[in-house]
């Protein structure tokens, strides 16, 4: 088992060698220019490596991309294998990132709020309280029924002599 730290740089060498070999080294038109690679992970073991990618283009292009890059595989690993000198050359699978598609449901999910919210915005421009626009009472403020039950004998819960009565009684 390799420690964590190799299996990272052995990553990176690997997205960048990927990279690096697409751009140049491979000469497929299905692949061409509009293939990303976005990261690489690799197992503990360092025997297989995941290399994820973007393609720019519609559904054809991705296929397409995909196509490309399986066929390219065993050219990529030698690649690899010359540049990162380990004594087995991890083997290589290609995972198309789900990346951009999650960036753009966000992207609708919050031009969706923002319609929802401009729509509550005009909806309350000309809106007034329900109440009072201040709703707390203010220590200053006495309610005129409160003075009433007091001057009767009520107690202000509402019951009328039940303090005498536990008062008599005790």
């Amino acid at each position: 088992m390799a420690d964590n730290a190799r299996a990272k740089r052995l990553a990176d060498l690997i997205r960048e060698v990927v990279a690096q070999k697409l751009q140049r080294g491979v000469k497929d038109p299905r692949i061409g220019s509009h293939v990303t690679i976005t990261d690489t992970r690799i197992t503990g073991d360092l025997r297989e490596a995941t290399v994820f990618y973007t393609v720019y283009g519609d559904e054809e292009a991705r296929e397409q991309a995909a196509q490309g890059l399986e066929s390219a595989k065993g050219v990529l690993r030698s690649a690899v294998g010359a540049a990162a000198g380990v004594k087995f050359t991890p083997t290589l699978t290609f995972v198309a990132d789900a990346l951009p598609d999650n960036a753009k449901a966000i992207d609708d999910l919050l031009a969706r709020a923002r319609a929802s919210d401009e729509e509550v915005r005009k909806v309350s421009s000309g809106a007034a309280y329900a109440g009072d626009a201040d709703p707390y009472r203010k220590p200053a403020d006495e309610d005129p029924d409160e003075g009433q039950d007091e001057a009767a004998g009520e107690a202000p819960g509402g019951t009328a002599g039940a303090d005498d009565a536990r008062d008599e009684a005790g």
